[in-house]
């Protein structure tokens, strides 16, 4: 009896699922097809969260702002509801089971990290726009508890690392492919290089972002990693195609960030002193305070615009007379700055930038790129775009996750009880987490999940390895740990 009913149910929910199909195909409407990729997907939730982290992460790259595709909303297909689904699973087991490690949420980076939620909640109360900050708020929660906190757990397991690097790189190359073949239909030039990476990446700064955080890691992996040829070969070439895919970029910060990477690779494996660094820091510092007034003029006098020629575009970069990009720029980021002048507490709410910056321009200032509604990008400072909208605390919480990260992974590298392989991937990691903090000085990204998910997962495994791999000794605080360099 019990097997004729499921028989007759089965029945039942195949024929209302064939006619709710036919339905909606006569109307056009084909979402209902999607249900058994739902349904496989919730599956593979539940029996194997690795697995939906992992599958998260390969969609990023191919993933669709709805924007791009004219439906009036801001939510990147189908990443961020895999997300969503990711966090609220993850949530869920962990309030169920019990069975988080406190030396995870103990770590000094998941404190700060935990105070960078906290601010931004507090911040989203006393917003100017509230509505906007808690969607920021929200964001940020679905980025970072799936891939921080549930990725310290999942690199519990190191092989879990290599999987997570190679889960976005192998899509992000088949963007790469894709982007090239669409540049070559233009000649290569330099205006269609800023969108013919759309609609996977909504312009040339956040592709090119993209690219150069995972460069040192396939760098790396080429030349430490004892490889068979083919895979020698076969790396070698993806390698390149990162490398032409960056340089056909046109994105000169990606460039600067690069080289910014390499100087710290070098500073590392000299093992130079923090100290010696900051007193090298601070006297280029007091030279371009002491010649402002010369560097200043010599800039002013520099009119080369952007340009097809590579050695021309580096030039521009600066051309503060004549580039509407460079000008566009210091415009937003004078702005920002008169924004916390202000509100330098609080500031105006996190995501408001956009909707309330547009007054604090001075029309001296505007550019022929200029506009009131932010349509042309955010404060293009992941520093200044904080200092505006979560004011000073907002910076400085920030500017904390980026100096522990810096000392936990560079303590990490030197650790000896760490096996040689793990210690150099994440030298890696922390070298492409410094392609994108170098490259925040001039955008800001970390509102996308294209960015988000390698910041904040890059981050998780330089945690993950230094807790794995330090359980006899309890986490150090920051000034002894900066000592101990």
């Amino acid at each position: 009896m019990i097997e004729r009913i499921k028989l007759q149910w089965f029945y039942f929910l195949s024929a209302l699922f064939i006619a709710l199909n036919s339905v909606l195909l006569y109307h056009e409407m084909y979402w209902l097809y999607l249900t058994p990729v739902v349904l496989a997907i919730i599956a593979m939730a539940f029996l194997s969260i690795e697995k939906l982290f992992l599958f998260c992460v390969f969609v990023t790259p191919l993933s669709l702002d709805l924007k791009e595709v004219d439906i009036s909303a801001a939510l990147s297909i189908p990443a961020e509801p895999l997300m969503i689904g990711a966090t609220a699973m993850f949530l869920f087991k962990v309030l169920a089971e019990g069975s988080f490690q406190r030396k995870i949420l103990l770590h000094p980076i998941s404190l700060i990290i935990g105070s960078y939620l906290l601010w931004i909640l507090i911040t989203a109360f006393t917003s100017q726009i509230p509505l906007v900050s808690f969607k920021f708020l929200a964001t940020r929660i679905w980025f970072i508890v799936p891939f921080y906190f549930m990725a310290v757990h999942i690199f519990q397991k190191p092989e879990q690392v290599s999987r997570f690097l190679w889960a976005y790189s192998i899509p992000l190359a088949g963007v790469i492919v894709y982007t090239i073949v669409r540049h070559a239909e233009w000649g290569f030039s330099q205006k269609a290089g800023h969108w013919v990476m759309t609609p996977f990446y909504y312009d040339h700064t956040q592709y090119a972002a993209a690219l150069a955080i995972f460069f040192p890691f396939l760098v790396g992996y080429t030349v430490k990693n004892r490889l068979s040829l083919f895979f020698k070969i076969l790396i070698t070439a993806i390698m390149g195609l990162f490398a032409t895919g960056i340089l056909l970029s046109y994105s000169r910060a990606s460039w600067l960030s690069i080289v910014g990477a390499m100087a710290i690779a070098v500073i590392i494996f000299l093992r130079i002193r923090w100290w010696m660094v900051l007193m090298a820091i601070t006297g280029v510092l007091i030279l371009l305070f002491s010649f402002e007034s010369e560097i200043m003029m010599a800039m002013k006098k520099n009119k080369q615009d952007s340009s097809g020629q590579l050695n021309k575009h580096v030039q521009s970069m600066s051309n503060i007379s004549t580039d509407a990009s460079n000008l566009e720029r210091i415009l937003r980021w004078n702005c920002a700055i008169r924004m916390f002048n202000e509100r330098p507490v609080t500031g105006w709410g996190p995501g408001s930038y956009v909707f309330v910056y547009a007054p604090f321009q001075y029309s001296y200032e505007k550019t022929i790129i200029s506009t009131n509604f932010g349509d042309v990008g955010n404060a293009h400072s992941e520093y200044l775009s904080a200092l505006s909208e979560q004011g000073l605390p907002g910076l400085v919480i920030f500017a904390f996750i980026i100096m522990f990260t810096i000392i936990t992974g560079v303590k990490v590298f030197y650790r000896q009880t760490v096996p040689k392989h793990l210690r150099y991937i994440v030298l890696w990691l922390l070298l492409g987490l410094c392609t994108y903090w170098i490259h925040g000085f001039l955008n800001n990204f970390l509102e996308t999940d294209k960015l988000a998910v390698p910041h904040w997962g890059f981050i998780a495994a330089i945690v993950a390895i230094d807790i794995l791999y330090n359980k006899d000794q309890t986490n150090r605080t920051a000034i002894k740990a900066m000592s101990s360099l």
